[in-house]
């Protein structure tokens, strides 16, 4: 049985070489979650001139993304955090794990890996769903 999360990848142009060198980490090296395996899947460049996106234009920024199967994604980001980065403050990981509806949003501050969005976003929080949307 799968276990896939949704990964995306969005980075300064400067860091394309960075983020091959983690798809290959990904297809070749990363660990599994309760496996003792190695690979869990890799990225693709979904913002290429060559990507269907709608609109008129092409898009104006870098994303990879990929479905990897029974990633440990603590690992994963763990990793991530600790890559050479030319432009950190630019990097942003969206991970949308199994079973859920939502996309987590991780940057890099200060050198440290961090969390921009809710755990468990809660429907009934206001917060959440502000009013003046």
């Amino acid at each position: 049985m799968s276990w896939v999360a949704n990964v995306m990848v969005s980075i300064s142009p400067d860091d394309h070489p960075n983020v091959e060198v983690l798809s290959e980490w990904l297809r070749t090296e990363a660990p599994l979650r309760d496996s003792p395996g190695r690979g869990c899947g890799f990225l693709c460049e979904v913002t290429a001139q060559d990507s269907a996106w709608g609109g008129w234009k092409y898009p104006e920024c870098n994303v990879w993304a990929g479905a990897l199967n029974h990633a440990d994604l603590r690992a994963v980001l763990d990793h991530i955090a600790r890559m050479p980065w030319r432009h950190p403050n630019a990097l942003q990981v969206f991970v949308m794990d199994q079973e859920e509806s939502f996309f987590r949003v991780w940057m890099l501050r200060d050198g440290e890996l961090r969390q921009f969005t809710p755990a468990k976003p809660d429907e009934e929080d206001p917060d959440f769903y502000p009013d003046d949307l």
